[in-house]
Formats: C-alpha cells, sequence, structure tokens
C-alpha cells in the first residue's frame, strides 16, 4: 500500500465547484444590476408617459420638469450600472489602456 505522507494536492473538483460558485454570484450580481436598471427604465417610462398625457389634456406642459429631474436620476443609475458590469477593475483597465497609449506615443517619437 502507498501512502503519501505529504498534503495532497488542492482537488481538483473541488477548486472548480468554488470556480463555479464564485461565477454563479458575480454572474447573479451583474444581473441583479441589469435587472433593477432596467426595472428602474421602465418605471421611468410608464410614469412620464402618464405624466406627459396628464399635462397634454390641461394644455400645459409642466411634466417636463420631473421628467428632467429623473431622467438625471436614471442617467446616474445606468453609469453606475455600466461601472458595475465593466468590472470592479476598471481603474486597472482604464490605466493599462493609457499606459499603452503613452508606450506606443513614446516609440513613435
Amino acid at each position: 500500500m502507498n501512502h503519501c505522507l505529504h498534503s495532497s494536492p488542492i482537488d481538483a473538483s473541488a477548486a472548480a465547484d468554488s470556480t463555479e460558485a464564485r461565477l454563479l454570484r458575480e454572474a447573479r450580481e451583474r444581473v441583479d444590476a441589469q435587472m433593477g436598471f432596467l426595472g428602474h427604465l421602465m418605471v421611468f417610462l410608464a410614469v412620464n408617459v402618464g405624466l406627459f398625457v396628464l399635462s397634454g389634456l390641461h394644455q400645459s406642459y409642466w411634466s417636463f420638469f420631473p421628467l428632467w429631474g429623473w431622467g438625471l436620476g436614471l442617467a446616474i443609475h445606468g453609469l453606475a450600472t455600466l461601472a458595475k458590469l465593466r468590472g470592479p477593475n476598471l481603474r486597472q483597465q482604464l490605466m493599462a489602456r493609457e499606459l499603452a497609449r503613452l508606450r506606443g506615443e513614446q516609440r513613435q517619437a
């Protein structure tokens, strides 16, 4: 019988399960962010169409005020969602891109 006295190598199936669980958690977070934004967009559209119709019935277009205010909030929500979908390492990606651009300029000079 051949017994190994030192620790065994990492179990590949356990590592794969751990990786799969991490990927599943990350996918769920990304989908939740997308669904949150889409829900916000649908409510924004439904409410603002209703407000536009109501203000049009009275021949005054006050509905543009909440449209602009809420639209700004929706735009910020969209940018935050986009940043989250680009990944937590957005800063590193931007740094790598800028370094590559600067190195390219330096080689051309």
